[in-house]
């Protein structure tokens, strides 16, 4: 009997997660919404052509239609609003993703008793994206699908488009958290689904309101009708790899500082964003990826750019697992930079107490000890604090950070130009190579000081590589048996000791 009860479930999982799938790419789609059914405006996703009616007393489906008109105002506020004279004419593949507005309805079509209108009548709104790059004909043929995780409310999948471009293709799990949940109480999927679709459309209006480098980019979306319920949604984004902290504190300290240096340049743009001082509500690594090295926020459904109201400062509250904040509450009667202070402090309890400070230059760390004190105080604001660590990385890439530092070369080395040594390999820690010593040095001097300080390292070979720091890559050698040519590389080999 147990094993029927597990293989059932594992089937219902199973068939969830298909089904996402399923509606992800292989029911047929356009860019564009489907043609008007009876003269009513087309249905975009995310926005109910009818929401459910208020029925008498006030039952289940009134509050889900409550539920679902705050998610669509909470859009709106997300959207920029055009001065009511002069607008600009939609340009030809520009979608109207939102119209809550109904269509005329006869006489026999009116709901009878209380909300005889509809609680959104006359309710409308434009929210129209600029054109898609990509669209539904881009995601029809694609290849090499791959599940990548899904949360409460999407699913999301890699997929190769055209055989050349990775990208994230992001929906409704109709097997998720939100979803469940909303059935279960409602018993309204097409309605449920809009509820959550929601959170998609107000992601899709936050990546493109918000244009930088560490946010992630939006490439396009399709409208497609699954599931009976007509004009779902997938967005297709740039593809990133998965913040992995334990990985990514097996890395050398340059490429973990510029996962914390990225961090805070987006936490600028962010509390001076063209909306606002904008919060990540949800702020975990799970809602970055890596792309190209650089960190991105990938999930923005749970942003916010409500500043808290408050009439003394008890009422500018922050709490966190182990520290708490009281802030300021200023003459407008709103908790002082609060949106900032939180995602600074979450920003130092996630990424700064495990990144920046390990195995960093021996002269770097007081600068970088203060930085993570001061954040973790909360002493310092988001300003200051991307300050101080662009001014770590000017002193790293300009070598100033050496100056204070004892460089007498313990031995004496013999320069071989365009040579390399194949093997002899050891490993240190960290380095860039799994299976050798390959680190990055500013020049020539700081390798020397690096190979003194191993007992193991008896030559290193500049490489013509360099780091995103425009630092050169060096294989330290255990040994110097064998030397071959190489006109890219040059060695230098212990003479003495």
């Amino acid at each position: 009997m147990r094993r029927r009860k597990t293989a059932v479930a594992a089937g219902c999982c199973l068939a969830f997660l298909l089904g996402t799938l399923l509606n992800l790419l292989f029911v047929p789609g356009s860019e564009h919404p489907p043609p008007p059914r009876d003269g009513a405006p087309p249905s975009p996703p995310g926005a109910p052509l009818r929401p459910p009616e208020e029925e008498g007393g006030g039952g289940g489906r009134a509050a889900l239609a409550r539920q679902i008109r705050e998610r669509y105002e909470e859009v709106l506020r997300y959207r920029q609003h055009r001065p009511a004279a002069g607008r600009r004419p939609l340009r030809p593949r520009e979608r109207r993703l939102m119209d809550l507005a109904p269509p005329p309805r006869t006489s026999a079509e009116q709901p009878r008793g209380r909300g005889a209108a509809g609680p959104w009548a006359g309710a409308s709104a434009e929210l129209s994206l600029e054109p898609p790059l990509l669209g539904c004909g881009d995601i029809r043929n694609v290849s090499g699908v791959q599940y990548l995780g899904s949360g409460y409310t999407k699913a999301v999948y890699k997929a190769v488009l055209n055989r050349t471009l990775a990208v994230a293709l992001k929906a409704v799990d109709f097997g998720g958290h939100d979803i469940a949940h909303c059935v279960q109480q409602f018993a309204a999927l097409g309605d449920c689904y809009r509820l959550a679709a929601y959170k998609i459309v107000k992601e899709m209006i936050l990546l493109q309101r918000l244009r930088h480098a560490n946010v992630l980019q939006l490439y396009g979306y399709c409208y497609q009708d699954s599931n009976d319920i007509p004009d779902t949604l997938t967005t297709i984004t740039e593809l990133g790899s998965p913040l992995e902290m334990i990985q990514l504190l097996q890395t050398s300290w340059e490429d973990r500082f510029r996962i914390c240096l990225s961090l805070v340049r987006l936490l600028h743009y962010l509390a001076h964003s063209p909306l606002g001082s904008v919060t990540l509500l949800d702020f975990r690594p799970r809602q970055f990826v890596i792309v190209d090295g650089e960190l991105k926020v990938t999930d923005l459904d749970d942003a916010s750019i409500e500043e808290s109201s408050c009439t003394s400062n008890s009422d500018c509250f922050m709490e966190f697992p182990a520290r708490n904040f009281t802030l300021p509450c200023s003459v407008e009667g709103r908790c002082q930079s609060m949106n900032e202070k939180r995602n600074l402090y979450n920003a130092y309890r996630f990424f700064f107490t495990y990144l920046l400070p390990h195995s960093a230059p021996s002269s770097l760390r007081p600068l970088l000890d203060k930085i993570v004190n001061a954040t973790g105080e909360l002493h310092w604001g988001i300003d200051e604090t991307a300050a101080q660590l662009e001014r770590v990385l000017n002193l790293y890439k300009s070598g100033e950070y050496l100056q204070n530092t004892t460089r007498m070369p313990k031995a004496e080395y013999r320069r071989v130009p365009e040579a390399f040594i194949p093997d002899e390999n050891y490993r240190c820690w960290p380095s860039y190579h799994h299976k050798g010593c390959l680190l990055s040095v500013f020049d020539v001097n700081e390798a020397i000081e690096i190979c003194d300080s191993y007992s193991q390292c008896k030559a290193f070979v500049l490489t013509n590589q360099t780091t995103w720091t425009g630092r050169q890559l060096v294989f330290f050698k255990m040994a110097s048996n064998h030397i071959l040519p190489d006109p890219d590389k040059i060695t230098y080999v212990k003479v003495t000791d």
